[in-house]
């Protein structure tokens, strides 16, 4: 049985995340336009890199406005909107 999980790694649980924050995804992927609410399995298949996703929740927890809005040079944007 293969215990893995895309999970490995994550500085923050998924209830953490889920209860804290809706993440919102805009830009082009995989050649599509997608402008779509995403939770924390969606945010890691689109970013790809467990270390990248780290560095954008923790500058999410850090924020003190109602929102926090990360561009990634590949061209998609990822916001943060608090609960």
């Amino acid at each position: 049985m293969n215990t893995q999980s895309i999970y490995n790694g994550l500085d923050y649980t998924t209830k953490e995340i889920n209860r804290n924050f809706k993440i919102k995804v805009n830009g082009i992927v995989n050649g599509k336009k997608v402008n779509v609410l995403v939770g924390v399995s969606g945010l890691i298949k689109i970013v790809g890199d467990i270390k990248l996703v780290n560095r954008l929740l923790k500058r999410a927890f850090n924020c003190y406005g109602d929102k926090e809005v990360c561009k990634l040079r590949r061209g998609v944007k990822i916001t943060f909107y608090y609960q």
